[in-house]
């Protein structure tokens, strides 16, 4: 069975303030938890429970204790771009035997094992598995989740079959979603190195944010309680970059990345921001294949957390179009404008 046809169910609530997200915890200092994991920094993985113990010992609640542990496996494990290569090559060459399949994946999960606890370095698998395996082993309920995760240099037929792994962690009797390979840094282009870029934003990260680009494969890790969305709107979906999970607690508008709208109509985009996120600037990049500009939108307004932007497309052709938010990159979408009704 092709996964890439595969249906689940997707909720979107209608508030975000019932849900779990990171500011549940604005009143709690993290302080003394980034501490110990910058003390920590460099530790081996030949003794996981003498590392989980130096990570929170000390620590006061369960969520400065994953804390500790989250922030020190993403800055300290390197994403290996070479064995995600190499793994992606194998799953499409066996792609039609099950058995060859079956057997490669056997063969490569003990590789990444012996690749992340050797050098530290694996792919979204091994983060997962870390993360949970220092969590549980501070009494901490934390679960590996498996699904597709959609990036924004992604192929539609990477999503042929489950691609990426996450944790789902439960404090306070709520469950909450991170993200430890995405928030750990960044493949340079220039020469393939890991770089280190910590992203704050995917810890704890907001559901309904969280929906856009994962897909869970067990419909309940949603952890969403509303109206079903399926596997095709989450291909359709628009493309959210990492930056957005800084700013953003809920995109709304548009619901699609490709949109075909009339000359003269309004492009109307609407989010909900994080709390105590005030944007002080917000530009469109409008790139139409040959030439690329970057404007104020005809309209930029603010109230209740949610930011709004409008913008009348006056030229018929095909754009794609870039928002961003005190210089960072939040999302994009693809505008086809016809000429006459």
């Amino acid at each position: 069975m092709k996964y890439f046809y595969f249906l689940l169910g997707l909720f979107l609530a209608c508030t975000i303030q019932s849900q779990a997200q990171s500011w549940d915890f604005d009143a709690i200092s993290f302080k003394k938890a980034d501490s110990l994991a910058m003390i920590n920094k460099g530790a081996s993985l030949d003794n996981l429970p003498q590392l989980t113990y130096n990570l929170t010992n000390g620590l006061a609640t369960d969520v400065e204790r994953f804390r500790a542990i989250y922030l020190w496996v993403c800055t300290n494990v390197k994403n290996d771009y070479n064995l995600y290569a190499k793994n992606k090559r194998k799953r499409k060459r066996f792609q039609e035997d099950s058995l060859k399949l079956e057997a490669w994946n056997e063969k490569f999960k003990k590789r990444i094992f012996k690749t992340l606890l050797k050098r530290k370095r694996t792919i979204c698998t091994g983060y997962a598995y870390m993360v949970k395996t220092l969590s549980n082993l501070a009494n901490i309920d934390c679960n590996i989740i498996n699904g597709f995760g959609k990036t924004s240099s992604g192929n539609p037929e990477d999503l042929r079959y489950p691609n990426h792994s996450w944790n789902a962690v439960k404090l306070d009797n709520k469950w909450y979603l991170c993200d430890p390979t995405w928030a750990s840094g960044v493949q340079n282009t220039n020469n393939g190195r890991f770089e280190f870029d910590y992203n704050d934003g995917l810890f704890l990260a907001s559901p309904q944010l969280f929906a856009i680009n994962h897909f869970p494969l067990e419909e309940r890790w949603f952890l969403l309680d509303e109206p079903l969305l399926n596997f095709t709107n989450f291909m359709e979906a628009p493309i959210v970059y990492n930056e957005a999970y800084k700013i953003l607690a809920l995109h709304q508008l548009p619901k699609k990345l490709y949109n075909e709208v009339y000359r003269n109509k309004t492009l109307n985009i609407t989010y909900t921001l994080k709390p105590n996120i005030v944007p002080k600037t917000v530009t469109l990049t409008i790139d139409d294949g040959i030439n690329t500009k970057t404007i104020t939108p005809d309209s930029v307004s603010f109230k209740d957390q949610k930011l709004y932007v409008s913008h009348i497309l006056k030229k018929y052709g095909l754009f794609d179009v870039h928002l961003t938010i005190d210089d960072q990159l939040v999302a994009s979408y693809v505008y086809k404008v016809k000429r006459f009704n």
